[in-house]
């Protein structure tokens, strides 16, 4: 009696943990995110990176300007080879807009070719 009881008890117990892990698992964004406009909540998504890493990166930011490339986040203590190489695909880096990009970019005159003779 005591052994059923014991193992009904255990096989429960096995699959709430079992269902819990799976609810557990972030769902990767379905773009990828930009890591010189993204906010905490949307670094939160990437798989990887939680509340504290999000939390260097935006002060990385913050410090040192746009990252360059996505290889920029191996300075941030925590963010290894193998972690980065998982994050990889679900971040990108791109300049974010500013309105001095927009003047400087509507400033510039078009290029005209001259039709050859």
């Amino acid at each position: 009696m005591f052994r059923r009881r014991f193992l009904l008890f255990f096989t429960c117990f096995a699959i709430l943990l079992a269902c819990g892990s799976l609810e557990a698992k972030k769902k990767p964004p379905v773009h990828p995110i930009n890591l010189n406009t993204a906010n905490s909540d949307q670094l939160q998504e990437v798989p990887g990176i939680g509340p504290a890493t999000a939390d260097k990166i935006l002060k990385m930011r913050k410090s040192y300007g746009s990252f360059k490339s996505v290889d920029d986040l191996r300075a941030i203590k925590g963010i290894g080879p193998k972690r980065l190489e998982k994050m990889r695909k679900y971040l990108t880096v791109a300049k974010p807009s500013t309105k001095a990009d927009a003047k400087t970019s509507a400033k510039t005159p078009p290029v005209v070719s001259k039709p050859s003779p």
